[in-house]
């Protein structure tokens, strides 16, 4: 079984970032799906297992790339920050576009909310925020996602 954090619009307030990380460590990985504002490189010397990273509408200074494709597990992953995407209108085009990089995992944050779910085969993924949450009952948010034999399953998990 391998088990990765899945972060996003952490803002530069890196408090509870360090805190999952003693919650949930040991990982096989990190995701962060950008708005660091100045904290990659701290996450990533945190980090003692592989890190994947993009920039956010708010990483003006970052030399992160806005998107990247990647293997996980068996599986293809495509992960950026969603704004380009429009995903605060909602999931389609980023789905659509997962689709055409043959991706079947697809992280995303900016809207600061989290989603887990599977349409039709592909995953969907937004840990939300750890810093500025916006959903209901506002808790900072991250997920869970954990790849056994190649079967995914994922939680949502609050401070």
């Amino acid at each position: 079984m391998h088990k990765y954090l899945v972060v996003s619009d952490t803002h530069g307030h890196d408090d509870n970032f360090y805190k999952v990380l003693d919650i949930e460590e040991p990982l096989d990985g990190i995701i962060h799906c950008g708005d660091f504002e100045g904290s990659e490189g701290r996450f990533a010397l945190a980090a003692d297992c592989p890190v994947y990273f993009v920039s956010g509408n708010n990483d003006f200074f970052s030399d992160l790339r806005r998107e990247l494709e990647f293997d996980l597990d068996g599986h293809r992953a495509f992960l950026c920050h969603g704004h380009n995407y429009l995903v605060s209108m909602d999931l389609e085009n980023i789905r659509a576009e997962g689709i055409a990089r043959d991706a079947d995992l697809i992280f995303f944050g900016h809207t600061h909310r989290p989603v887990a779910k599977n349409v039709g085969g592909v995953w969907l993924f937004n840990p939300g925020s750890l810093s500025y949450p916006r959903q209901e009952g506002r808790r900072p948010s991250y997920l869970i996602l954990t790849i056994e034999n190649s079967q995914i399953s994922c939680e949502v998990k609050y401070l």
